[in-house]
């Protein structure tokens, strides 16, 4: 269920949200700058600024999501499903440290222990799934998470095709600006993601205390 209309979000916290986001924005965008700077040995490598944000930036969204689920209790099959995707991405953006300390392709088998069983209990639970995307599906943390997915999955992808910056560049091709391209854009949909979960932790929250009050 929604947050009953007395439950609504006034003026002032919009705007201070707002704020944040865009400062943190700013903040990732300075941080990938000054990385290029100070960092060279390891600039938009795993072991630099951009990569590790968005290793923090997930796995900040996992224990986010995990509250909502198993403390909060509100719309279990959804955050299972969000849970899941993120999760996933997580394991991916690791697959660098799976390679080389594990072995070739672990993150894939990795990533699908946690994909399948999920899908599957989402499956049997469609249901209650399809009632609590209704909900969900018309709430500001829905748009953007979709943003940041789109901005993620699809634009960074596109984006950083080496047909493209070949195009681009063309003699002057160099692989890193491929490289920066892609990863950059992808720590912005990341961040639209971050987003996106904290405001679902902010309206799991509100309908958390609307049903205490009710009862």
């Amino acid at each position: 269920m929604l947050p009953p209309p007395a439950w609504p979000i006034d003026f002032r916290t919009t705007l201070l949200r707002a704020t944040l986001y865009v400062l943190f924005i700013g903040g990732i965008a300075q941080g990938a700058y000054l990385e290029a700077i100070y960092l060279p040995s390891v600039r938009f490598t795993e072991l630099g600024f951009t990569e590790f944000t968005q290793t923090v930036i997930l796995a900040t969204c996992c224990l986010m999501l995990i509250y909502v689920r198993h403390v909060l209790k509100v719309w279990p099959t959804i955050t299972l499903l969000l849970l899941a995707f993120i999760a996933a991405s997580l394991v991916r953006e690791q697959d660098y440290f799976f390679d080389e300390y594990i072995a070739r392709n672990t993150w894939k088998v990795v990533v699908s222990l946690i994909v399948i069983p999920s899908i599957v209990w989402v499956v049997i639970q469609r249901r209650r799934f399809i009632e609590e995307f209704a909900c969900y599906s018309n709430t500001f943390a829905f748009g953007l998470f979709a943003a940041g997915v789109l901005t993620t999955y699809v634009f960074s992808r596109l984006y950083g095709r080496q047909i493209f910056w070949r195009a681009v560049l063309e003699d002057n091709y160099v692989r890193e600006f491929k490289d920066v391209a892609e990863e950059v854009v992808e720590l912005l949909g990341y961040s639209l993601i971050l987003f996106a979960t904290l405001e679902l932790l902010l309206l799991a929250l509100r309908i958390h205390k609307a049903r205490r009050v009710a009862n």
